[in-house]
């Protein structure tokens, strides 16, 4: 089964999942609650750091709660590995840690165990009042993103030519928590890019049962993307559809746009349309169909 086909699945018994986290009512505020795996062979290219490792293990479970508006509370890290060396299991615990302190988050502990390959699963815990959903973009909302896309499509490219220095540093990227809290107020509906822009754009679409027009040329990317892409095509794969990006793509009333800006520095890429119209993409002088893949944990 493909990764869509499980989750299908999953949603047939499972009815509460659909968004970034879990949300689960807690006296008058809400738990928000995610978890997380990386692996040596799908997820962890020669050349990472265990610092880099530890950081990344922990940003996308926190990355999950700064898509759902969430203060995080905790964060625990559990680890397989062939063999515990010491220069590996501190790198990565030191990574978790200054990952956590970044966005005021407490890593409280996990657990270990013998793998056949690196391993790790994160779980992270947050609080929040009004946790911000994938559903609720009402047509003629702006479609909304927070940084720059292309981070991993960049950082894999750099492990490849085994510029692991600049590999790496991108490989680390910041969970925008902050954001996240700052946007819940104005945004209608909110989702980390982990699966790429086009699929993301797409599973917000289904949710909100709306549709979306978006400008190639608005999106951002960062400075890396322009340099390392062959040609145009490789470049609009990198910032479409490659994934694991991170950052947050949300909807918000036009007129919160002002106080929101002034807020958070984000970029306006697009506009929210009625569901009949799909999702499309301005190229050039063309309004195309914007094409459902991006990255898939599992094939």
């Amino acid at each position: 089964m493909r990764e869509r086909e499980v989750i299908q699945l999953l949603r047939g018994k499972l009815p509460a999942i659909g968004d970034d986290a879990a949300v689960l009512p807690f006296g008058g505020t809400s738990l928000v609650l995610t978890t997380d795996m990386l692996y040596q062979a799908g997820d962890l290219p020669e050349g990472a750091t265990p610092w880099a490792i530890g950081w990344r293990a922990v940003a996308v479970s926190l990355s999950d709660l700064a898509a759902m508006g969430a203060r995080p509370l905790g964060v625990v890290l559990a680890l397989g590995a062939p063999r515990f060396e010491r220069e590996l299991l501190e790198g990565i615990v030191e990574g978790a840690l200054d990952c956590c302190r970044s966005v005021g988050a407490s890593y409280v502990g996990g657990d270990l165990s013998a793998h056949s390959e690196l391993t790790l699963v994160s779980a992270a815990v947050g609080e929040a009042e009004r946790p911000v959903r994938r559903k609720g973009a009402r047509v003629g909302d702006l479609v909304c993103v927070t940084g720059a896309l292309g981070r991993t499509a960049a950082a894999l490219k750099l492990f490849e030519r085994e510029d692991f220095e600049r590999a790496n540093k991108l490989f680390a990227f910041p969970p925008r928590v902050r954001e996240g809290q700052t946007l819940a107020p104005y945004a209608t509906s909110m989702i980390d890019i982990s699966d790429g822009l086009a699929r993301s754009l797409h599973l917000l679409a289904e949710a909100g049962q709306v549709g979306f027009r978006v400008r190639y040329d608005a999106i951002p990317v960062v400075p890396e993307v322009d340099e390392l892409a062959r040609d145009e095509v490789e470049r609009r794969e990198m910032a479409l559809f490659w994934g694991e990006d991170f950052e947050l793509l949300f909807t918000l009333p036009a007129t919160r746009l002002r106080q929101a800006q002034g807020a958070v520095e984000f970029a306006v890429i697009g506009e929210v349309g009625p569901p009949e119209e799909g999702v499309r993409l301005q190229l050039g002088g063309q309004w195309l169909e914007l094409e459902d893949r991006g990255y898939e944990h599992f094939r």
